[in-house]
C-alpha cells in the first residue's frame, strides 16, 4: 500500500497501482508492453495458466510466443535447473563443460539422422544473436553481404536481423540499412499475392521469383557465370509475426531447387517453430527440404535462462573455415541454458509430440472452423500442429479488422470472462500483415478440456467484442 499525495486529499493506492505508476515512471516503453491497453502484474504461473497479482487464472494461448512450449513450471525441466543452481551455476563460455557438449551432439546427431547431414552446433543467446551468427557463416563462406528474404518475415530486431526484416517500422528510427535484404512475396494463399484466389495456388509468386534469375538485367544474377549477387535467402518455415502462414506443400522444395542452381544458401529459421511447434522437430521437415543452416532459440530452454543457437554443415562451420574467435558472446554457451536446453532434448526423447502434436492440432483447427462457420468476421483459420491462426476480417471475411482484433485481445486480457463457470482471462498474440491474426502457440501439453475451453473463452470475447 501506498500514498500518492496531491492537492486537497490524499489517495490511497492498492500495490499494483502503485506498480503500474512506477512502470509509467521508470520503465523503457521500447518493448512490446504497451501494445495492450490492459497492463496485468502477473505474479505466478503453471501448465498453460498464468495468474494475476489478485488471483485471476489465464489461459495462455500464446505461451510466451512459442517459448515455453513444454507449459509454465515443467517440474522435470525446472529440477534440472535447480540442480544445475547447486553444481555449476556459472562458467565462462571460455570453458567447457558437460551440458554444452551432449546438448551439441544431440542437436547435430537429431539433424544428421532427419536430413542426412554432418554439421556442427554454435551456441548464442535469442535468436536474433542466433541470426547474426548465421549472416557471418553465410558472409564468411560466401563473401556476399546481400541476403534475400520474405515479405512478411521476422528474424529479430538487432542490426543485421533487422536488415533481413521485411517490416520497415523495425528500421524507421535507425537510419538507412544500406544491407537491407531483397524482400520476396511469400505464398500467402488466404491474400494470394498474385490475385488468384485463396483456394488456387499455382505456385506463380515462386514462377515470378524464378523468373528474376533468367536475365541479368533483371539485377540479381549472371545467367553465363550463374553466379547470384545474393549468398543466401533467410526463410521461415512457417511465418511466425506475419500471421503463422503455411505455404503450399511444393513451394520450398522448388525455392530450394533454384537456389543450389546458383550457390544461394538456404537459412532455415526455426526460432518460432522449432522443438515440435508444428509436430516436427524442425517446421521445415514438412517440405522436403534439407537446409544449409538452421537457427533456433526459443523453445530449447522452454524459457528458462535463454539459449540459441545454429547448426550448419561441416563444410560451412568446420574449424578449418570458422576458426576460434569468428563469433562469441559472454553469456552464449551458459550452464544452466545449456543444462535446461539438454533437459528439454531428453523431455522430447522420452515422449510421442510426432503423434500427440498433430492429432491435437487437427481437434483444435475442427474448433476454429466451427467458430468460423458461426462468425463470418473470421475470414480463415489454418494451421500445422499446434501452430494455428484466425484471421479476423470485417462482415465481408476479406476485408482486415484491426480494431476487432485489439478489442478481443483487451477483453481476454481484462480477465473477466466467464466461461467454464468461474471468472478468467485469455492471453492472445497478434500478428499478421495487418494486424489482425491471433497466432495460438499452446503447450504442447495442452488437453482437449483445454482446448475446449480456449475455444468457449475465445467465443466469448469474441462476442463482446462484437458488440463492443
Amino acid at each position: 500500500m501506498g500514498q500518492l499525495s496531491r492537492p486537497g486529499k490524499d489517495v490511497t493506492l492498492s500495490k499494483e497501482e502503485m506498480l503500474l505508476s512506477k512502470e509509467a515512471q521508470y520503465c523503457s516503453w521500447g518493448d512490446t508492453v504497451h501494445y495492450a491497453k490492459e497492463l496485468k502484474i502477473f505474479s505466478r504461473s503453471e501448465g498453460i495458466y498464468v495468474y494475476d497479482s489478485h488471483g485471476t487464472q489465464y489461459l495462455d494461448l500464446q505461451m510466451w510466443h512459442s517459448v515455453a512450449n513444454f507449459g509454465y513450471k515443467n517440474e522435470y525441466i525446472n529440477n534440472i535447473v535447480k540442480d544445475q543452481i547447486d553444481a555449476l551455476p556459472q562458467l565462462s563460455c571460455q570453458y567447457l563443460h558437460e551440458e554444452k557438449i551432449l546438448l551439441a551432439e544431440k542437436i547435430a546427431q537429431n539433424i544428421e539422422k532427419t536430413f542426412g547431414e554432418k554439421g556442427r552446433v554454435h551456441f548464442n543467446i535469442g535468436g536474433a544473436a542466433a541470426i547474426e551468427d548465421a549472416i557471418k557463416i553465410v558472409r564468411n563462406h560466401t563473401k556476399k553481404n546481400a541476403a534475400f528474404a520474405f515479405m512478411g518475415g521476422y528474424h529479430g530486431r538487432t542490426l543485421g536481423a533487422t536488415a533481413i526484416t521485411s517490416s520497415f517500422r523495425y528500421r524507421e528510427h535507425f537510419g538507412h540499412f544500406a544491407d537491407r535484404a531483397h524482400f520476396v512475396q511469400y505464398p500467402y494463399q488466404f491474400r494470394c499475392p498474385s490475385n488468384r484466389g485463396e483456394n488456387c495456388c499455382d505456385m506463380s509468386c515462386f514462377k515470378e521469383f524464378e523468373k528474376l534469375f533468367e536475365s541479368e538485367y533483371y539485377s540479381l544474377v549472371n545467367p553465363k557465370t550463374k553466379n547470384c549477387e545474393y549468398g543466401a535467402f533467410f526463410v521461415e518455415p512457417v511465418q511466425a509475426t506475419g500471421g503463422y502462414i503455411v505455404p503450399p506443400k511444393g513451394y520450398f522444395k522448388e525455392l530450394k531447387k533454384l537456389l543450389d542452381r546458383y550457390g544461394v544458401l538456404f537459412v532455415d529459421d526455426e526460432v518460432h517453430m522449432g522443438f515440435y511447434r508444428t509436430g516436427k522437430m524442425w517446421a521445415i521437415e514438412h517440405f522436403d527440404v534439407v537446409p544449409d543452416i538452421i537457427v533456433f532459440g526459443k523453445a530449447c530452454t522452454n524459457g528458462l535462462n535463454p539459449l540459441s543457437g545454429i547448426w550448419a554443415k561441416e563444410h560451412l562451420i568446420s574449424p578449418e573455415v570458422f576458426p576460434p574467435g569468428s563469433t562469441h558472446s559472454t553469456y552464449s554457451s551458459n550452464t544452466i541454458g545449456t543444462a535446461a536446453a539438454l533437459g528439454v532434448m531428453n523431455l522430447i526423447e522420452e515422449s510421442d509430440f510426432s503423434t500427440s502434436v498433430p492429432e491435437k492440432g487437427r481437434y483444435f483447427l475442427d474448433r476454429l472452423k466451427g467458430l468460423k462457420k458461426k462468425y463470418p468476421q473470421i475470414g480463415d483459420v489454418d494451421g500445422l500442429g499446434l501452430a494455428l491462426r484466425i484471421e479476423i476480417c470485417q462482415k465481408d471475411g476479406r476485408t482486415p479488422d484491426r480494431e476487432l482484433t485489439d478489442k478481443v485481445m483487451n477483453i481476454g486480457l481484462k480477465g473477466k470472462l466467464s466461461a467454464g463457470g468461474r471468472e478468467r482471462g485469455l492471453l492472445l498474440s497478434i500478428g499478421g500483415y495487418f494486424k489482425n491474426v491471433f497466432t495460438l502457440a499452446p503447450s504442447l501439453f495442452i488437453t482437449h478440456k483445454e482446448i475446449d475451453l480456449a475455444i468457449d473463452l475465445f467465443d466469448e470475447a469474441f462476442g463482446e467484442g462484437l458488440k463492443a
